[in-house]
């Protein structure tokens, strides 16, 4: 936490946002509702077991599947983040993944793979691991 002059008894919090190479400072006060906390080994392990489990579709018309998994990686969800995947990988094994698909397949495994390997103290590319064998 910091303190600068100005505002008085106003605390700042710096963040560290490693994909990004991004810091950003914020109030204390704004904290709980802008930033969500890193999930955590039991939810790791809960999102997973999800992840082998999931069957969901995805819609057929392209246009309508893209912008419904950018909404869902937007959301910032460790759980959405798993079922884009899941929903993509399975359109990329039967070969029907267009250019927005195949950047929102990446996107969703590189962000779920950071957050699992924070949760598991996993690097991400171990935490790539768990998440292709599911």
């Amino acid at each position: 936490m910091m303190s600068f002059s100005g505002e008085p008894e106003t605390n700042f919090a710096k963040l560290y946002f490693e994909r990004e190479k991004l810091t950003l400072m914020l109030r204390t006060k704004d904290l709980e509702g802008t930033v969500r906390n890193p999930i955590g080994a039991n939810k790791a392990r809960e999102i997973l077991d999800h992840l082998e489990n999931y069957n969901g579709s995805m819609s057929s018309q392209w246009k309508a599947r893209a912008n419904a998994n950018q909404e869902a990686l937007e959301r910032g969800s460790a759980r959405d983040y798993a079922e884009v995947y899941k929903g993509l990988s399975q359109l990329e094994a039967e070969g029907t993944l267009r250019a927005s698909d195949r950047a929102h397949l990446n996107q969703s495994l590189e962000l779920l793979s950071e957050e699992l390997a924070n949760a598991l103290n996993k690097t991400p590319a171990q935490a790539r691991k768990l998440i292709v064998s599911q």
